[in-house]
């Protein structure tokens, strides 16, 4: 099964290389992709899927493809196109680093480490966290953490390896632990925001931004959660962040829809529409491979998350995938981008496709992705 659709996914990805062009692909508009410039916290994906299917395939269209994106990351790096927010290293992970871990390249380590040193002007001296968005002392966003920012800490840690400096390591280890502290609840859910005093750096209150209420769980941030929780574990081998990362993960399979694939809110009223989130699932398959690569076998929740996690990957490649459909420049159907904001609720999300061809990579090879140095975890 995973075979067949990482084949599909690889036809599909090199068909869009001739589509797409020079421009990046954001999210679906009916079996079509809108595309953008490099100028929005998205575009990394389409460079990580584009070294995905290179490393399977060996198809030098791809790894041409990818070389290309970097050398549009350095030209946004070096002109600071929207650059003043958290998502750093979902650009450069998986573009620049990427490139790295692939190729070996001096050049793309170089970029990498340069886009490290972005991220850490977002770090808040006086509350010890990284601002998401806004500028320094903005009235309305200047004390907000996210939980999306724990997949871009892997930046910050591969940078104090690479360095040996640890102020990187040191940063993202303490916004980590901010994050467990302040953004997963008592029953192990999960607020999208959190907001600090701005001088004292004490907490104020959790928010959602894209989640259906303030008290409600977003399921995509729970699946960042799940995911970004189990890398600073890789990074620090702290056993709180390994434990946060399982809790969240028992969370999220026990609120599942039959057929095993997100709602894009745990906490809907019935007279919500009811969005899937393919995207949610994906990246909480992801998160769960990384996970169970680091739990004792006899854990145990070890079984409940190997099971959820083949579960929702059969019905992701079953039931929502684009398998056989040659007009479809997307990979998975049925995602959402912001449904409160009535952007793209039901549709292709280019993060989507990343992480159900990461999540698939790493069943059938184990291709991981570039969070971390390693990318073959059976090598």
């Amino acid at each position: 099964m995973w075979k067949t659709a990482i084949d599909g996914a690889i036809a599909t990805i090199t068909s869009n290389v001739d589509r797409f062009k020079e421009a990046y692909p954001h999210v679906g508009e009916g079996s079509r992709y809108a595309l953008i410039g490099n100028n929005d916290w998205t575009n990394g994906f389409w460079s990580g899927l584009l070294w995905l299917g290179y490393e399977y395939s060996g198809d030098e269209r791809l790894r041409e493809a990818a070389r290309r994106t970097t050398a549009s990351f350095r030209q946004r790096l070096k002109d600071n196109v929207v650059l003043d927010h958290h998502d750093i290293g979902f650009l450069y992970s998986l573009s620049a680093k990427a490139e790295w871990i692939v190729d070996g390249s001096e050049a793309a380590k170089e970029l990498a480490l340069a886009a490290a040193d972005v991220m850490m002007k977002r770090w808040r001296k006086a509350g010890a966290y990284f601002q998401a968005w806004g500028p320094e002392g903005d009235p309305v966003e200047g004390g907000r953490i996210i939980i999306d920012c724990l997949l871009n800490l892997p930046l910050l840690y591969w940078a104090s390896e690479q360095t040996g400096n640890p102020v990187y390591k040191e940063a993202a280890k303490a916004q980590a632990e901010k994050s467990r502290r302040y953004l997963v609840r008592g029953d192990d859910s999960s607020y999208h925001t959190f907001f600090f005093d701005q001088e004292t750096g004490e907490p104020v209150g959790g928010a959602t931004h894209q989640g259906f209420g303030n008290g409600s769980t977003w399921t995509r941030g729970q699946a960042w959660g799940i995911y970004g929780f189990a890398l600073s574990y890789r990074y620090t081998r702290d056993p709180l962040f390994l434990e946060t990362s399982k809790r969240m993960a028992v969370y999220f399979l026990k609120h599942l829809p039959e057929d095993g694939v997100a709602y894009w809110d745990f906490h809907l009223p019935e007279e919500q529409p009811k969005y899937r989130d393919s995207s949610a699932s994906a990246i909480a398959a992801a998160g769960l491979l990384e996970l169970l690569s680091h739990l004792n076998p006899h854990d145990a929740a070890f079984d409940e998350l190997r099971d959820g996690l083949q579960r929702s990957m059969e019905s992701l490649v079953s039931n929502y995938s684009t398998v056989g459909d040659r007009e479809a420049e997307g990979l998975l159907k049925h995602g959402s981008y912001h449904v409160r904001g009535g952007l793209a609720p039901d549709d292709f999300m280019i993060w989507g496709d990343y992480f159900y061809l990461e999540a698939l990579l790493r069943l059938e090879r184990g291709i991981g992705g570039y969070w971390h140095e390693r990318k073959r975890d059976r090598d």
